[in-house]
């Protein structure tokens, strides 16, 4: 009787023991994760001293705009320069402004072909009413990416570990609840990561070209001329008669004037 007594206290021990020691790491890991960023952070500062020779990642953008003679040669020659680099057109619009009819195409080229796109392009063009080229390094923002996904991949294995050895309801809840977090951050991650990635693999090149549309006058014929002057004749006469209409009261106290003078002139004749 006594040592059925003290091997259920054992199983006792050991089963308290053990929420305990689950408890425990669960703790520990969530302290831990706090200082995982930090981490990330002494990984990127000694990776980047130890390696000098570190590919920078950068993103090129550029901005071209400029007057043609013509359009549809202009875009072909942009579109050889696409085919020759491996580029492809990522927007295309076109349209009328004041004066002038104009495309612009939004260009994406591999990164290690911009410059031979530019040179391409630049053929034939006289002057660039704007011109620019930008550079963004992403060096650093890429490593700290890198370094903070490691981190979070080595805590997300950590808490798949301790799944494994949680022995209630609540611990289970509570470490998938982290999981979920973690993987949540993880992929946002993952997508910036992938972004950064494209955006220095190709870059972009807005090229906008227009032409200016003048009109220009008409020749007219002997006949057309004639049938010109009758309408503007015919204008004239009814610009005439409506400015007539807009000082009627004169020309009727002008009247009046009139006949009062020769009727008092009749008058003055007749007495003499």
């Amino acid at each position: 009787m006594k040592i059925l007594g003290f091997l259920m206290l054992s199983m006792v021990y050991m089963c308290s023991s053990g929420v305990s020691e689950s408890n425990t790491e669960l703790a520990s890991l969530e302290m831990e994760e706090a200082a995982y960023d930090d981490a990330s952070y002494r990984e990127q500062d000694s990776s980047t001293d130890s390696d000098k020779n570190i590919e920078h990642k950068i993103i090129k953008t550029g901005n071209l705009r400029f007057k043609t003679q013509n359009l549809t040669e202009t875009k072909s020659t942009i579109l050889k320069a696409v085919e020759a680099t491996d580029g492809y057109i990522q927007n295309e619009r076109s349209g009328k402004a004041y004066q002038s009819n104009y495309q612009e195409l939004q260009l994406r080229i591999p990164s290690k072909n911009f410059q031979q796109a530019l040179t391409i392009i630049s053929k034939g063009v006289e002057f660039y009413d704007e011109k620019s080229i930008s550079q963004r390094d992403v060096t650093e923002e890429f490593i700290d990416l890198k370094a903070r996904l490691k981190a979070k991949r080595e805590l997300e294995n950590r808490y798949l570990q301790l799944l494994e050895k949680a022995k209630s309801v609540k611990e289970i809840l509570e470490i998938e609840r982290e999981l979920s977090t973690i993987r949540e951050e993880i992929e946002a991650k993952e997508g910036r990561l992938n972004y950064l990635k494209k955006q220095v693999s190709y870059s972009t090149l807005t090229v906008y070209f227009y032409k200016t549309t003048v009109e220009s006058d008409v020749t007219h014929s002997y006949g057309s001329k004639i049938i010109q002057a009758l309408k503007g004749g015919w204008q004239g006469i009814s610009t005439f008669l409506l400015g007539i209409l807009y000082i009627w009261p004169f020309i009727i106290l002008l009247i009046l004037a009139i006949f009062l003078i020769r009727r008092w002139q009749r008058k003055k004749a007749l007495k003499k």
